[in-house]
């Protein structure tokens, strides 16, 4: 069994949190440093360790449940969009390890939150690389 994580305490009631959403599997809550106004946290109540080791069935729920929060946003609170995200690992930022899927509304600019991608195609062989993973599929 895995040490209790934040969440999972969120879940058990052992630390409270402001609840926008519950059902058997899925609980839908403002993440306590909010990044904008209104981003929530969506997480299943069963630990699971990232987005990638989620079985589909329960990914699926999760997923359902940040769509309608991010729609509620726009309609709600007057966001202009919504970043619907999740982090698997460390090394790519996640810092509790318990699958939860970010719901951050966008308001425009400003905000101190930016995700910013750059061209690093340089030097790849995109055919060969898509056909390794066709391979792997």
């Amino acid at each position: 069994m895995h040490e209790k994580d934040v969440f999972c305490k969120i879940v058990d009631g052992e630390i409270p949190c402001y609840k926008l959403y519950e059902d058997d599997d899925v609980l839908a809550f403002l993440d306590i440093s909010q990044v904008t106004k209104g981003h929530a946290l969506v997480i299943p109540k069963k630990h699971y360790d990232n987005f990638l080791s989620t079985p589909q069935e329960v990914m699926h729920k999760v997923m359902d449940v940040a769509q309608r929060i991010g729609q509620v946003s726009i309609k709600l609170l007057g966001a202009k969009g919504v970043n619907i995200l999740s982090n698997c690992y460390k090394e790519a930022g996640q810092s509790v390890m318990h699958f939860h899927v970010h719901v951050i509304p966008r308001y425009g600019e400003g905000e101190g939150f930016e995700i910013s991608m750059k061209d690093n195609s340089k030097g790849l062989n995109l055919p060969a690389l898509a056909e390794q993973f066709k391979n792997n599929l």
